[in-house]
C-alpha cells in the first residue's frame, strides 16, 4: 500500500514506494561492486602468462637442412629440444628393440607421430633434468647410438628410449604436428 504525504502547502502526494534512502543504498552498492570488480580484475589478470610465455607457446621448425642421421638442437619454452633424422640404420635398430623389454615401453611409431625418420623430444633427462650429449655433431651418444646424460650416465636409443642408467622414462616427446613437408610446429 502506498504511503501518503503532504507538503508545506498542504498538498496530498502519494509516495510510490522509492524513497531517497533507497536510491542512496542502490548507489552506495552499485559503487561497491563496480570497486571490487576494479580490485579483483587486476588480481586474477596478473595470473594469466606473461607475453613472453605466450610467444612460446608454440614453434616452428625447418626441417630441410637436417641431413640424414644428424640432429639440431633448438629451444621450446626455454628448454631444449631435438629434431633428430633418423638413418635407415637407426630406424631398423630402433624397431628391433621389443617394446615390452623396455623400462617405459613405446614403438618408434608412438615417439614419431607417422613419420618414422623423424624424432622430436624434449632435451631434458628424466633423471634430474640435464641436457643429455648426442644431438650435436661429435657428441658422445652413449653405448645404443641415441642419447648420453653425462651427469648420472643414462644412454637412450636411437628413439630417445632410456636403455640404461638412473632415469626412469624416455625422453618426453612433446605435442608436434608436421605443418609442411619441410615445417615442424611444436606445441
Amino acid at each position: 500500500m502506498a504511503a501518503v504525504e503532504t507538503d508545506a502547502t498542504g498538498a496530498v502526494h502519494e509516495d510510490d514506494g522509492v524513497r531517497r534512502r533507497d536510491f542512496i543504498n542502490l548507489a552506495a552498492t552499485s559503487f561497491a561492486g563496480v570497486g571490487a570488480v576494479a580490485i579483483v580484475l587486476p588480481l586474477v589478470n596478473q595470473m594469466n602468462p606473461s607475453a613472453d610465455v605466450l610467444a612460446l607457446a608454440s614453434i616452428e621448425v625447418d626441417i630441410s637442412k637436417i641431413p640424414v642421421g644428424s640432429a639440431i638442437k633448438t629451444e621450446f619454452r626455454k628448454q631444449p629440444l631435438f629434431v633428430r633424422h633418423l638413418n635407415p640404420d637407426e630406424i631398423k635398430a630402433a624397431e628391433d628393440t621389443k617394446a615390452d623389454s623396455l623400462r617405459d615401453p613405446q614403438t618408434l611409431e608412438e615417439r614419431t607421430k607417422g613419420k618414422k625418420e623423424w624424432l622430436v623430444t624434449m632435451g631434458v633427462c628424466t633423471h634430474l633434468g640435464c641436457v643429455p650429449l648426442g644431438a650435436g655433431a661429435g657428441e658422445l651418444k652413449g653405448e645404443f647410438g641415441g642419447y648420453f646424460c653425462p651427469c648420472h650416465g643414462s644412454h637412450y636409443d636411437t628413439a630417445g628410449r632410456i636403455m640404461k642408467g638412473p632415469a626412469p622414462k624416455n625422453l618426453e616427446v612433446p605435442e608436434y604436428a608436421f605443418a609442411s613437408d619441410t615445417v615442424i610446429k611444436v606445441g
